[in-house]
């Protein structure tokens, strides 16, 4: 799909501002080192992961109603919130550093996790829409994943230094100053949306319905003409029913939202104890973020490759999940740096598939409720996640951070021959 030249400017507009949103979102110097800011408190493994899995359970609560408030009010409203609340739950850590401060901390950024998610990549696919250029929604996105990595990647160069200068305080200090940006930024998106009513909970949304239609056939510039936005602009309980309502009817649909989570959730969920890995590797505090940095070059890489990866068949998709799943196993158990350039090939991988099972979604989403959707892969994945924390806590107390890494990467040999052999198929083809 061409994008008409006079709408050009306004899709770079779009595109320059999401991925200053999302360089500025990662750009957290708290990153490389909140784990062992928790281990240098006392924390044990098994307290740490007990974290992980508050900070999911708080996007989990509110991961669905989020995205029903996205739809129904403000998408950018909810991106700007966000980071206020991570900031704060960063301010706690570094003022009162001890596990109830950290819980609390965890339920803020969980929280705003929550908000971010499913809002930003309807505003997104939305927009895109709206200009007529949807075709690029996964280069986009892709090209944002690359920019949270990036903001990662400048967060592991800067924290050591930081951290030598004004420890734990200076680097969080720096980390709420960076969420403030990213709110100042998030208050630019564009936000066009025409007022729409969402599909009722017992009226499907037909399969063949364009992503610009709603249940009735009706583009966004079509619905409610001369309206008043205040009263067509969906409440967000008919937002909610408008989004579970496609996913029970469209099986398509609930099918991309399980590959979402089923691919996203392991890998996120072990991004969280590279650290830890790193550190059993023998190399000393200040050179764990050195070792991160391979590691999220990897995911600039798989985020920038989105492109490319929109033309693998579902057979090319499983091996990339093997790949990945391999490298994983493979890079943690050589328990030397030497394996985190092995590591650093996984998670391009992983990267890479987790765009393209997001754009997948996107593109099979046909209701006004794309915030909800989106969102409620966002719940599936939080759940598989917190199944992730809790078994890699007890594999890494029995067996150690390499052991459980390799353990953990297991499901997605699963995933893969499902798409080889099962259901997915089917549905892949569908979405070529």
């Amino acid at each position: 799909m061409l994008v008409a030249p006079a709408r050009v400017p306004a899709t770079r507009r779009l595109a320059a501002t999401l991925y200053g949103y999302a360089f500025l979102t990662d750009l957290v110097l708290l990153y490389p080192l909140y784990v062992l800011l928790f281990a240098d408190t006392g924390l044990s493994v098994g307290q740490i992961s007990s974290l992980f899995v508050l900070w999911s359970t708080a996007g989990i609560l509110l991961e669905i109603p989020s995205g029903a408030w996205a739809d129904a009010l403000s998408r950018r409203l909810l991106l700007c919130l966000a980071p206020l609340l991570t900031a704060a739950g960063f301010a706690l850590w570094v003022l009162l550093p001890s596990y109830p401060a950290f819980a609390v901390g965890f339920l803020l950024w969980g929280a705003g996790g929550a908000l971010r998610s499913g809002a930003l990549e309807a505003l997104v696919f939305t927009e895109l829409d709206r200009l007529g250029a949807a075709d690029r929604y996964a280069r986009l996105i892709g090209r944002a994943r690359t920019a949270e990595v990036l903001g990662a990647v400048g967060s592991g160069v800067i924290a050591g230094p930081v951290f030598a200068l004004g420890g734990y305080l200076a680097v969080g200090a720096a980390s709420v100053l960076t969420c403030l940006l990213a709110a100042a930024v998030a208050a630019r998106l564009p936000e066009r949306r025409a007022p729409v009513t969402a599909p009722a909970a017992d009226r499907p949304v037909p399969a063949g319905a364009g992503p610009g239609e709603s249940a009735s056939g009706v583009g966004p510039e079509e619905a409610a003409p001369g309206g008043d936005a205040a009263d067509d602009e969906p409440g967000w309980r008919e937002s909610l029913r408008g989004g579970l309502a496609e996913v029970r009817a469209d099986r398509a649909v609930r099918t991309a939202v399980l590959l979402v989570a089923a691919v996203a959730a392991i890998w996120g969920g072990l991004d969280e104890y590279t650290g830890l890995l790193a550190r059993d590797t023998g190399v000393t505090e200040a050179a764990v973020p050195l070792l991160l940095l391979l590691l999220w070059g990897g995911m600039s890489v798989g985020g920038l490759l989105a492109p490319l990866g929109e033309r693998l068949s579902h057979r090319g998709y499983a091996g990339l999940l093997v790949v990945a799943a391999v490298a994983t196993a493979a890079g943690a158990l050589l328990r030397h740096p030497a394996g985190f350039p092995l590591l650093a090939v996984a998670f391009a991988a992983f990267q890479l598939a987790t765009v393209l099972a997001d754009a997948r979604l996107q593109a099979r989403i046909t209701g006004d409720a794309r915030a909800t959707v989106t969102s409620l892969a966002g719940m599936a994945t939080d759940l598989t996640t917190v199944a992730c924390y809790a078994g890699y806590g007890l594999l890494a107390g029995a067996l150690g951070n390499p052991a459980a890494f390799a353990v953990a990467v297991l499901p997605y040999l699963g995933v893969a021959f499902w798409l080889l052999t099962g259901r997915g198929v089917t549905r892949w083809k569908k979405e070529q």
